[in-house]
């Protein structure tokens, strides 16, 4: 009859791909719910709570409601021309080599795809692929996905001098153990500098420490930019595809959202030699295919006005990370305060803040598989309405439990957001401690 053989119908062959097996699960999907659900104050996700520049969201309306109807359709495939010639120009400038922007620049959508696209352009089954931790945890599961073996190299933090604050800069590679992970499988490494969750930037010598060993093994870079702008205390964001021998190894990410405070638009770049982008282009032909046109095209237009202004006090890009500045010292301070002690960054807008001294509220489960600070992350959103990520969810499996003792807090933020998650950390502070 009709019903047994629809019984018999019901597939019963696995219908997912091998390649998606164990990377299922995501930090984001998890924490965005908890922090939704409970949370009062939301210092997790990384996007700012305030509105992008002025100049941008008047080129947007302009875009979108301007005379040229053809913005509501589709734009060349690999960029919208304006943008793409424009970041051109200003990338030329940065690297001092002049660029092509048909060949040398590629339009995403957000810097999400563009590592996407590099990944599966890229990575054959069995390459290996090393990925310095901590690190933003898509890294890991896209390698995977394209059958690449990623391969873990630690930064190690070092005690600082005199009783001073840790810096970012306190996390540091070891040459040896960096150069033993190289090897005749090796295809890529992922650079990601200023670095999230750290706020780290990379030093000079540190990427001069990281070229010499691709040019040394002939490894691509894909080098994940997207904080390039958010750097802090007089500190310089070099470039690794200037340094000698990387441009033509060298893959560059970038990202509106982050440049612009327009996470929501996702408008991302890829910038780099042509033998490497034909191989992006035909991931993305195969893909998305095409960019939102009116987000590409005012996003061309705030790229113009910082290229205008370029290095004078009133481009964004000079005004931006002051203010983010003052804001990551501020919640430096009211972090220190209470007793979370805060690992100063250099850029980005994280920082990472040890949390040792609040254990005794949250209390540990032996033999748990869950990390410390990832439980102890669920039980201050659910009991203090504050929300945070564990700085294990970026770290690999193995080491998830070395570094489970801090979590990560965002400070592109309001004031009154940062002084409302100050308020609950000092209320805290006064639980435990009494008046």
């Amino acid at each position: 009859n009709f019903l047994s053989l629809s019984l018999q119908a019901k597939m019963s062959r696995p219908v997912q791909a091998q390649r998606l097996e164990g990377i299922d699960k995501n930090i984001w999907v998890e924490f965005v719910k908890l922090a939704a659900t409970y949370s009062t104050v939301n210092l997790g996700q990384g996007f700012p709570d305030f509105p992008p520049p002025d100049f941008l969201t008047e080129a947007a309306a302009r875009a979108l409601g301007g005379e040229n109807h053809m913005l509501h359709q589709y734009t060349r495939a690999f960029g919208h021309p304006p943008l793409v010639k424009v970041l051109a120009q200003f990338f030329s400038k940065l690297l001092g080599r002049d660029l092509d922007p048909m060949t040398n620049v590629m339009v995403t959508v957000g810097a999400y795809q563009a590592l996407f696209c590099c990944f599966q352009a890229f990575v054959d089954e069995g390459d290996e692929v090393i990925i310095i931790e901590p690190f933003f945890d898509c890294y890991e599961p896209m390698v995977k996905m394209a059958g690449g073996l990623p391969v873990f190299v630690p930064l190690r933090p070092q005690a600082p001098k005199d009783g001073k604050l840790m810096s970012s800069a306190d996390w540091q590679l070891d040459p040896a153990e960096l150069a033993s992970k190289f090897s005749e499988q090796t295809k890529a490494i992922v650079l990601n500098s200023p670095n999230n969750p750290l706020g780290k930037v990379f030093s000079r010598g540190e990427l001069q420490l990281i070229a010499d060993l691709c040019v040394k093994h002939d490894v691509l870079c894909i080098s994940d930019e997207v904080y390039e702008w958010l750097v802090y205390d007089g500190k310089e964001h070099i470039r690794i595809a200037s340094l000698r021998g990387m441009w033509d190894r060298t893959v560059i990410i970038g990202s509106a959202g982050k440049t612009f405070s327009v996470t929501g638009w996702k408008v991302g770049w890829t910038v780099g030699p042509n033998r490497l982008l034909q191989h992006l282009r035909t991931v993305h032909q195969n893909s998305v295919y095409h960019c939102a046109t009116v987000a590409q095209d005012a996003v061309a237009q705030g790229f113009q006005r910082e290229l205008e202004l370029y290095g004078k006090p009133e481009s964004y890009f000079i005004q931006f990370p002051k203010e983010l500045q003052q804001k990551r010292d501020w919640l430096v301070q009211s972090l220190d305060a209470v007793g979370m002690k805060p690992i100063v960054p250099e850029g980005t807008y994280f920082l990472v803040a040890d949390i040792s001294e609040f254990k005794s509220d949250v209390p540990d489960v032996p033999d748990s598989d869950e990390p410390y600070d990832s439980r102890f992350a669920k039980w201050m959103v659910k009991n203090k309405g504050l929300a945070t990520i564990p700085l294990s969810s970026f770290f690999c499996g193995a080491h998830k439990n070395n570094y489970s003792h801090f979590i990560r807090f965002c400070f592109a933020k309001e004031e009154a957001t940062l002084k409302a998650a100050s308020d609950i950390l000092q209320k805290w502070k006064q639980e435990k401690t009494g008046p």
